[in-house]
């Protein structure tokens, strides 16, 4: 991760601070308490200096009143080290510190400097939690897609996610392992360990996206681009003459802390005289 001054240690930045939509709001402070996205009250250590501490995007928003006695704002992160630094200029009311999508995520301490004295205090988590809401295919719910053509959208496969966190964080990969038609692994489409692969298909720009940014708060649906539900002649799983029932892994990556979010999934196909023409039924594991 860039940071404002990376050269600074965590001893100089604790001796400098004491010396010297598709957006949404995480961990809002105000004097010393703290909001939290279920609307309880957690501690802080605010002394009243800042209106608000919020995020907006990507990026962790100071805001405060226009007459305020201070000309610095820092940024400590939760390792301890200086992630930036702000000046304050007269009548200014806000300053904002770009967190990107690879920040490390959990308590932020928002300091305050007039000339050498330390005037405020405040903290903040940032953490995301990425909840896998619902996933289906375009075959059996092609309302849940995007505006295509029945033959392009049928074999594709949607996942629907909840940001339950105070922070934001990025998809980077979408990966179906198991008993699916055309899989993401070395029997499918093999992108699994691909770096240069998401797996994600981008509607708006039609094409296929390096990753997704969910906010807090925030409920959002991605596609699947590399046809996980098609079926393929020697690859995956196809149709046969007896139902048969197996199961797969729903694995989505993510950038803030390198998570896998993992769901398995039961999949069900009907009999069928053909390969490619089964039904397909789809439960949580």
């Amino acid at each position: 991760m860039t940071q404002d001054n990376p050269h600074l240690s965590r001893r100089t930045a604790l001796r400098t601070v004491a010396g010297a939509t598709l957006a949404s709001m995480a961990g809002c402070l105000d004097g010393n308490e703290s909001t939290t996205p279920d609307g309880s009250e957690s501690p802080s250590s605010g002394t009243g200096v800042f209106q608000q501490v919020a995020i907006d995007g990507t990026a962790l928003v100071v805001e405060f009143a226009s007459d305020s006695e201070f000309d610095q704002i820092n940024l400590i992160q939760p390792n301890g080290e200086l992630f930036g630094q702000r000046e304050v200029a007269a009548g200014s009311q806000q300053v904002s510190f770009d967190l990107g999508t690879a920040y490390e995520p959990g308590e932020y301490k928002v300091f305050a400097l007039r000339g050498e004295e330390e005037v405020g205090e405040t903290s903040v988590t940032v953490q995301p939690d990425l909840q896998i809401v619902e996933m289906g295919t375009g075959r059996n719910q092609p309302e849940k897609m995007w505006d295509g053509s029945e033959d392009e959208i049928k074999e594709e496969a949607f996942v629907t996610l909840e940001n339950q966190g105070t922070g934001h964080d990025a998809v980077t990969k979408l990966l179906f392992i198991g008993d699916v038609p055309y899989p993401s692994d070395e029997e499918g489409t093999n992108y699994a360990d691909d770096e240069d692969v998401s797996g994600i298909y981008d509607p708006d720009s039609d094409s296929e996206v390096e990753q997704v940014i969910i906010a807090s708060g925030e409920q959002a649906t991605i596609y699947s681009s590399r046809s996980p539900f098609a079926f393929v002649p020697g690859a995956g799983t196809s149709c046969s003459e007896e139902s048969k029932t197996g199961e797969f892994d729903l694995i989505l990556e993510t950038r803030v802390g390198g998570d896998r979010i993992t769901k398995t999934y039961s999949i069900q196909y009907s009999a069928s005289q053909e390969p490619d023409n089964c039904e397909i039924s789809i439960s949580e594991g």
